[in-house]
């Protein structure tokens, strides 16, 4: 059984760093925050200064018996309590729409530069780690940010205003309160490193338990046919129990530090009450420094709580947007092509651009010398590979030494073993990787030099491994020509044989898809790709596996259909079923990186070679 893992709290490598970065965000709102922070200090100034004001209220009014002088002041207090009030209302909801607004600056950004790396980083991280970044660590800066950054500000402004008052009250008393202070910031210290600890232990169980079920949900059908329900639920209660002990043990150090810290200003608020007392009776101290000593006294340790509590949170959140970070500053799909796709006209023979979609595209050529005309060359669909060598890692090699061509309406067909490079060869036609040596030319352009956005417009590919996104059926198929009308939607379809079977369903080409199409059949969902691929009518055609999710007779059928929108296109097709490449111009037999064979269906046959084998099943393509 696999162990799951889960990385517990961390503290950020690079605090500087990952705060330059997040003060870069916050500076684009700068004058909000600056408008939160003064309303912090307003909220905090009035709450300090309500208590210190008991001082004179006791001793100039209360005291002498001022009635009237006693309401006038009662009142002012209030006014300013109110002012303070208002202000904590207002930084709130200033501060959540700052931060909301910041935090999805943040999550478009990060989403923009995802979709700027190249496939390599893909296959380096895996599809939960980046996830976890829009969700568990976006959400944890925003937790900050609604709530932590604010709340730490005001608990030290509370925490300094409170001891700065008390001095100026009493310094002599304000050496008690400082030991204790001193007393409860070790403890809450030492506390919350024992904690952390074990609360790193409890997120690993959790992670655990998260993988666990998980895995179970998403393999049901496996377990019940192999009765290994009672066997995994005994598997997920040791996991459970482990989870207990974990989060038991952490509850009860982070459970002891809000008793003893009050205990702790208990114990120091009688100690200040009893020598403060001693103090007034001896007249070093008066009766109003005394009652607003005393209430600074009883809310000393809230804000110490706070601030720690708050601190912990923001070094959490600052962890989580390092990153957050750290997949931004993640190097970009390099892009160095200067050769674009436009729009071309055909009059008398010659080509002119034009911003109408035509169905007729061309290279654009930039000039050779600074003033000079641009080149327009007509996207033929010319794909030449010269001695092309490629590996996905440098100490091994996919490809060696690869020469191929496919003339405009061939249709080129690779076989070969598992491992052999047949994907390979596609992937590098994409441009999703780089070759170590050799050149790939598209109508006798290096495809180094075509920008990769314009490259790939001019391709259609459908993989075996077919994905459909959440949305109807004709948003799906309209994938590969987002201005297609309903007519091109339902002939692309018809070409690809999937007309028959959407329209079956209740809702037709309006039918939802979630879950990748799991509502569908492997083979409608592979129909759908097929279809998705013909509305683009691409001067270049990819076929990875395209036909291995239908049955035979449905094969039989699409391949008419298939032929229309081959028809003076170039055709790449990787296939394991060798009856669909009977007709290729060309097939291509690799065998560990190398083109062993090629020719035509008859003449390979005739040669009786590897590909005499795969066809008679002397040798398995597996």
């Amino acid at each position: 059984m696999a162990k799951y893992s889960y990385v517990g709290y961390k503290r950020p490598r690079n605090t500087k760093n990952t705060l330059k970065h997040l003060l870069h965000y916050m500076g684009l709102h700068k004058w909000m925050f600056l408008l939160v922070g003064l309303l912090v200090c307003v909220s905090t100034g009035a709450s300090v200064m309500g208590t210190y004001l008991l001082k004179p209220v006791i001793n100039r009014f209360i005291m002498p018996g001022d009635r009237k002088g006693l309401v006038g002041a009662v009142a002012a207090m209030g006014v300013m309590y109110l002012c303070g009030a208002l202000a904590t209302l207002a930084y709130n909801q200033l501060m959540i729409k700052s931060a909301q607004t910041v935090v999805q600056e943040i999550r478009s950004d990060l989403f923009a530069h995802v979709q700027t790396l190249p496939l390599s980083y893909f296959d380096a991280h895996t599809h939960g780690e980046l996830m976890s970044r829009f969700t568990n660590d976006v959400d944890t800066v925003q937790e900050a940010m609604n709530n932590s950054f604010a709340m730490a500000i005001q608990s030290f402004l509370t925490l300094v205003g409170t001891i700065v008052m008390m001095m100026v009250l009493s310094v002599r008393l304000s050496l008690i309160v400082m030991v204790f202070l001193i007393l409860m910031g070790i403890f809450i210290r030492t506390n919350s490193k024992r904690s952390q600890k074990y609360y790193q232990r409890q997120q690993a169980e959790l992670g655990r338990i998260n993988g666990f079920s998980e895995e179970m949900m998403a393999g049901q059908k496996v377990e019940k046919i192999f009765n290994h329900e009672k066997v995994n639920f005994k598997i997920f209660c040791g996991l459970n129990e482990n989870f207990r002990k974990e989060s038991t043990d952490a509850l009860t150090y982070t459970g002891m530090q809000v008793p003893t810290v009050v205990s702790l200003s208990y114990l120091n608020y009688a100690v200040s009450a009893c020598v403060g007392g001693i103090f007034t009776l001896n007249g070093f101290l008066d009766i109003g420094s005394l009652s607003s000593y005393l209430v600074f006294v009883r809310q000393s340790a809230l804000p110490m709580n706070q601030f720690t509590a708050q601190i912990n949170q923001i070094l959490t959140a600052l962890a989580g947007a390092e990153r957050i970070f750290d997949l931004m500053e993640a190097e970009p799909e390099a892009d160095e092509g200067d050769i674009t796709l436009c729009n071309v006209l055909e009059e008398n023979g010659k080509i002119k651009e034009t911003d109408e979609r035509t169905g007729h595209f061309a290279w654009k050529l930039p000039a050779a010398e600074p003033g000079g005309k641009t080149e327009l060359r007509k996207l033929r669909g010319d794909v030449k590979f010269d001695n092309v060598v490629f590996g996905y890692v440098p100490e091994k090699h996919i490809l060696n030494g690869i020469s191929l061509y496919a003339k405009p309406g061939q249709k080129i067909a690779f076989v070969g073993s598992t491992g052999a490079g047949k994907t390979t060869i596609i992937n590098l036609i994409n441009r999703f990787y780089e070759i170590e040596s050799g050149t790939i030319t598209y109508d006798g352009i290096d495809i180094r030099r075509i920008r990769k956005e314009d490259l790939r417009h001019s391709l259609a590919m459908v993989i075996q491994e077919t994905h459909l996104f959440t949305g109807t059926i004709a948003d799906n198929i309209r994938y590969g020509k987002l201005d297609a009308t309903d007519g091109e939607v339902r002939e692309a379809a018809r070409i690809a044989n999937a007309d028959s079977f959407i329209r079956r369903l209740p809702d037709g080409y309006d039918t939802m898809l979630y879950s990748d199409g799991s509502n569908l059949s492997q083979g409608q969902r592979q129909l759908i790709a097929i279809a998705r691929a013909a509305i683009a009518k691409p001067p270049v055609l990819i076929l990875d596996e395209a036909t291995s999710s239908i049955d035979t007779r449905t094969e039989r059928l699409i391949e008419k259909g298939m032929d229309a929108i081959m028809d003076g296109r170039t055709v790449f097709v990787i296939a394991h079923r060798l009856s669909t490449v009977r007709n290729s111009k060309a097939i291509m037999v690799l065998e560990k990186g190398e083109i062993i064979e090629r020719g035509d269906h008859e003449a390979l046959l005739s040669e009786k070679g590897r590909y005499y084998q795969l066809y008679t099943g002397q040798f398995e393509l597996e």
